[in-house]
Parts: C-alpha cells; structure tokens; sequence
C-alpha cells in the first residue's frame, strides 16, 4: 500500500504544473495619461513613470529588483575590464520575445543604437561601440572610464537597457511598433487606446517565472476621487496617487488599504527664468524668499498625511553621494525682507506656475503661500505628457512644479536637471558643470564623492530650485489584492515586479 501510494503521488507530481496557470484580471486606477510612446523604452524621456509600462512589457539587459538596484536579467552575468573602459555581458539562452523571435545580442545592440531618449547625447558621447562578440555575449567598448555606467544603462536612469526585437522592428518600423509592440517581460501586448486604458496579458513562456495574473488594465482615471470610487465599487483593484483627504478616506475603509510608498521621487519648485539677467528670478535672494515663502511641513500633512520628507536639495537621500541638506528655513517675514531688498518691495507679477497631475491641489497651496509674500502667479494645469515634453523643449516660462523619480545617483540626476544643456535645466552655471566634469572621470570614489558633495553645496546656495520633499506615493488597494509587491523594488512608486503580484483566490 504505502508503495502504491508513493507511485500515486509520483504520478501526480509528473502530470501537474509546476507552476499554477495565470489567473484572474487585476485593474488599475492610474493617475496619469498613458503617453503612446511609454510602448517603446527607446524613446524615455527620462522619468520614472514610464517604467508603469516597461516592468510589464519589456525586459532589460540588468535591471532594479528587489534586493538590489542593478539585477542580472537578460544578462546572467558581466564584466568590467581592469581600466573600467570594457563591459562584457554574458546574456541569458533560450529567451524569446513575444512573437516567437530569439533574444540575441544583436538585439542589444540594436536597442542602444536606436535610444534617442534623455541620455541619448551622453551615452552615445561615452560608449564608443557596441560589439557582438557571439549571439550570447555582447561587448559594450567606452570612451573612457565611466564609473557610471552601469547605473546609468542599468537602472531606470534612461531606459537605454530595455530591450526591443531587432527583426520585428526593422520590419514593422517604429510607427508599427508603437501600433504593436512586441516586447520579453512578463505580459503581452493585446491592445491600447491612447490616454484611455492597455490591456496586457500573462506571458506563460516568461524565463524568470509564470505570473499569477492572468490579465493586467490599466484605466487611465484622471480625477481622484473618481479613482477612490472605482476602488471601492471593486471596478479597479489598485489606485495610484492619492492625496490628502482621498487617502484618509482610505484609512477609514476596513476593505481598503492604504499603501505609502517610499520613493526616489524629489519634487520641487523650478525657476525656470533665472538664466536670464532681466528676470526677477535671475536674483538670488528672489529665489530664496519664494524658498522660505513656502511652508513645506504644512504642506506635507495636509497633501501626503505627512508621510513624505523634507528636504533641501533634489537628490533623494538613498543615492550614493548624496549631501544631506537642511530645508529653506519657512520664515514669510524674511521673505518679504528679501523681495524689498532684490527692489520688490510690492512683490511682483510672476507669470504662470505651471502643473502636471495629480498635484494641481499642492500647486494651488504653494501658489497661496507665494501671494502672502507678494509673488502673484496663475495656476496653468497642463496633462501629464504634455508638461514633461514642453518641460524637455523648454517652453516652460515663470515656475513649475518640479518631480523626479528616476533611479540612478547624484550624477545622473543632476546631469538631468542641472549641469548646462541637461534636459530639464534652462541653463547652467560654468563652475556647478566643471565639477561635474571632473566627478565623471575621477576613478577614486573619495574624490568623487567631494567633487559631487561641491557641487549639490553650490546648488543650494545658490537656490537652484526651491525643493519639497522626498515624495511618499500614496497608493491604495482593494480586497481582491493578496499582494500588489508595493515597494518591492526599492524606491519604485509602482507594482512590481508584476509576475510577483498575487490576487487572493476564491
């Protein structure tokens, strides 16, 4: 008998899958437009919100996991040359994209090639070649040292990692790719109608594991509260970006859950004008009265519940290299000071103070705190999108509401928002660009760290920005959600990775 039974059990365990079969549909609630060209990751425009997409979608040479922010992925392994000047990857077998074509590394190749996001000018500029040594191993040749590297390929600094079918996207060219993008993450592309919602499906034959979701929408749900009532209607399993008086309702619901996450996300003021010497921005002490006009700790209880952290600079404080700095002390009075002393002593009319959703609310407060001490300006609500492109384009005048959360250091953040010519910044200041020169070829990781630690000194004191907070995502979920994997990546605002994610069972 006990014999029998084992051969039973046997049987069983060959006839069953190792792995359950997808199930189930999760829906989000998203506070954002999904932009068309998030289907392709070699046209990042150098934020995080994109990577909403990428996780589910696609799939990167190495990429941020959980436990660590440079992952083996494609690439099972790498190398780096004793000079720094050489990186070898040894990428994975057997990989297939989601129209039954190989992953090789011609694929790589080509995917850095054609990268004309953000970083485009710097990596092109840095990485001399791009050699494919074998279909497995694929050679990255730089101009020179470039202790960067890896974490500016590598993390979701610039997308350049993600990786696209060469073969598909010669044929369908980028028009048709956008129309069908065919990707190696752990869903498939079943359809898209732009700014309205994306429907993936489970990728069963995905090589890190089978995802426990059958079927991932994602709503594009502008309005928050509109987001609140979906959760609670179980017409969406998980909504993202919940302000103040929405998040405590969440709290007050036993069927939901409130889920603060965590963020490399900086958010600040920017003046986008003091480049320019017939500017009132142009004058230091105007940008630090708009600094100390602005009551940060009130703002952040009432819009975050108090979750987010205050901070003086817009480097988060988990990136290497990162200075802790004080925040611009709140003092209206010496605000005010300021502005007379700069020749305002009426303040003056400074134009629009334009937002992106969904912090139209905190635009509205800050413009509050501004008119107190005599800085006038209109809100300008402009979609998500659109205010990053004209961000980029630099169309932008007057004030805006500043935010990142990509991934990556101190070095690639300010090379995206500081350093001359970056493309976020309207200008630049020779000595903050010399450092950071210099950080970019020095090997010692002590002089690197002084010559980084001068340069985010010289962009406080001179107010560069009036910064916020380090953001906490307020996110909520609903009772269909075992685990969502919030926070899973470190520093990552959304659910991932997405083949972790579980729905609880009937």
């Amino acid at each position: 008998m006990p014999r029998l039974l084992l051969a039973l059990l046997l049987t069983l365990a060959l006839i069953t899958p190792a792995t359950a079969a997808p199930e189930g549909q999760l829906t989000y609630a998203l506070h954002i437009s999904l932009a068309t060209r998030w289907l392709d990751p070699g046209d990042l425009e150098g934020l995080i919100t994109p990577f909403v997409v990428f996780y589910a979608l696609h799939d990167a040479v190495v990429k941020s996991m959980p436990g660590t922010m440079i992952a083996p992925s494609l690439a099972e392994s790498w190398t780096v040359s004793k000079d720094g000047t050489v990186v070898d990857f040894a990428l994975r077998k057997g990989v297939t994209f989601h129209n039954g074509d190989p992953f090789t590394a011609e694929d790589v190749q080509f995917s850095f090639q054609r990268y004309k996001g953000s970083q485009a000018k710097l990596l092109k500029e840095r990485v001399r070649e791009v050699e494919v040594v074998n279909p497995h191993r694929v050679r990255f040749h730089l101009a020179g040292p470039w202790p960067d590297f890896l974490t500016v390929y590598g993390t979701p600094a610039t997308g350049a990692g993600w990786i696209v079918p060469k073969r598909y996207v010669e044929k369908v060219g980028d028009a048709g790719f956008l129309k069908a993008p065919v990707g190696l993450g752990p869903y498939r592309f079943v359809s898209f109608k732009p700014g309205v919602e994306l429907v993936l499906e489970a990728n069963e034959t995905y090589w890190r594991r089978v995802p426990s979701v059958k079927r991932l929408v994602m709503k594009v749900v502008p309005d928050e509260a509109t987001r609140l009532a979906m959760l609670k209607r179980r017409e969406a399993d998980v909504a993202y970006g919940l302000l103040g008086p929405m998040a405590q309702e969440v709290q007050r619901d036993s069927n939901l859950k409130l889920v603060p996450t965590s963020i490399a996300a900086t958010h600040w003021v920017n003046f986008h004008d003091q480049f320019e010497p017939k500017s009132p921005w142009h004058d230091r002490r105007v940008r630090l009265a708009a600094a100390q006009a602005i009551d940060g700790r009130a703002l952040n209880q009432a819009e975050t519940l108090g979750f987010s952290r205050p901070t003086g600079g817009i480097i988060p404080k988990e990136f290497e290299f990162s200075l802790p700095l004080e925040p611009y002390r709140y003092d209206p009075a010496r605000a005010r000071q300021l502005l007379a002393e700069a020749g305002y002593p009426s303040g003056f009319d400074a134009g629009e103070f334009s937002v992106g959703p969904p912090y139209f609310s905190v635009g509205e407060t800050i413009i509050g705190y501004l008119q107190a001490v005599g800085i006038r300006a209109r809100l300008r609500t402009m979609e998500r999108a659109a205010f990053f492109s004209a961000w980029r384009d630099r169309k932008i005048r007057g004030l805006s509401y500043g935010a990142s959360g990509a991934h990556g250091n101190v070095a690639t953040r300010m090379e995206s928002f500081v350093v001359s010519g970056a493309p976020y910044t309207n200008g630049g200041y020779p000595d903050i660009d010399e450092l950071m020169r210099a950080q970019a070829r020095e090997l010692d990781r002590g002089k690197r760290e002084e010559l980084l630690h001068q340069a985010q000194r010289l962009v406080y004191e001179r107010v560069m920005f009036a910064p916020l907070w380090q953001y906490t995502f307020l996110n909520a979920t609903g009772p269909a959600v075992a685990d969502a994997r919030f926070g899973a990546i470190a520093s990552f605002p959304y659910t991932a990775p997405y083949e972790e994610i579980r729905l609880r069972r009937p």
